[in-house]
């Protein structure tokens, strides 16, 4: 590949790797670069994982260093959302059709954008969890459903699972968005793993963006944590809206 191109996909995955270790979303830069610099549907998606399984990993370790996320769960969360994720993804190879998820998907965004935007409590909650609720059961069951989103469709699954915490978990936002990076590396590399078995994964592509989406994946987590909970709100929402655009432009090109 020309040394150009290979600095400007570089330069997508340091990008993507900041704005999913703080938000999800991280394939919206990547994906489109990878499909623009020639790389057929399969091998870009393949290739795409390839890379961004480094970042996820490592915007888990440095949100870990930092004490951001809640190790009781770490086991549970990563165990659900692999298994999810590979549950999903069984569901496309055996040719279940994902075009009725566009329409449905593009709703809960836009009723996502606009929670974020008129209610500004969203980002802190206060009110706990009801008598008996176990964080735990509740953890595993966003990441198996989520991790078989992921698995079987995709798009802004780091974000839901952050919503999914602050909402029925009651996190405040920066630290949902550390722990949703467990689910996020869980499901990418159960992901990975099966687009590897296919050799769907362009590996001279994939390590030098994914030496960017390790770098991108540690400035991402320090700045989510360094500028906490109203931060993580903005760059949630801006995912959301990017994703809502995408979205639609998908299902307006049919």
């Amino acid at each position: 590949m020309d040394p150009a191109v290979t600095a400007a996909l570089v330069a997508a995955a340091f990008t993507a790797g900041t704005v999913d270790a703080i938000a999800g979303g991280g394939g919206l830069v990547t994906l489109p670069a990878l499909l623009a610099a020639g790389l057929p549907v399969p091998l870009a998606l393949g290739t795409n994982k390839g890379q961004s399984t480094f970042g996820s990993l490592s915007a888990l370790l440095n949100f870990w260093r930092l004490g951001a996320i809640d190790r009781s769960r770490v086991a549970t969360s990563f165990g659900f959302a692999f298994v999810g994720s590979l549950l999903g993804a069984s569901l496309v190879a055996y040719g279940v059709p994902r075009r009725f998820l566009r329409p449905t998907v593009l709703v809960l965004l836009v009723v996502v954008a606009l929670v974020l935007t008129l209610r500004r409590d969203v980002a802190r909650p206060t009110e706990p969890l009801p008598p008996g609720a176990s964080p735990t059961r509740r953890a595993a069951l966003i990441a198996l459903v989520i991790g078989a989103y992921d698995g079987f469709f995709g798009p802004g699954t780091g974000t839901f699972v952050i919503l999914s915490y602050v909402t029925w978990l009651r996190e405040a936002m920066a630290r949902a968005s550390a722990n949703a990076k467990v689910v996020n590396f869980a499901s990418n590399l159960a992901a990975l793993a099966i687009f590897s078995f296919h050799g769907d994964v362009r590996w001279r592509v994939a390590l030098p963006m994914a030496a960017a989406q390790f770098l991108g994946g540690a400035f991402g987590a320090r700045l989510a944590v360094k500028r906490g909970d109203r931060f993580v709100r903005w760059v949630v929402l801006a995912v959301v809206l990017c994703l809502v655009v995408k979205i639609a432009v998908d299902l307006a090109r049919g």
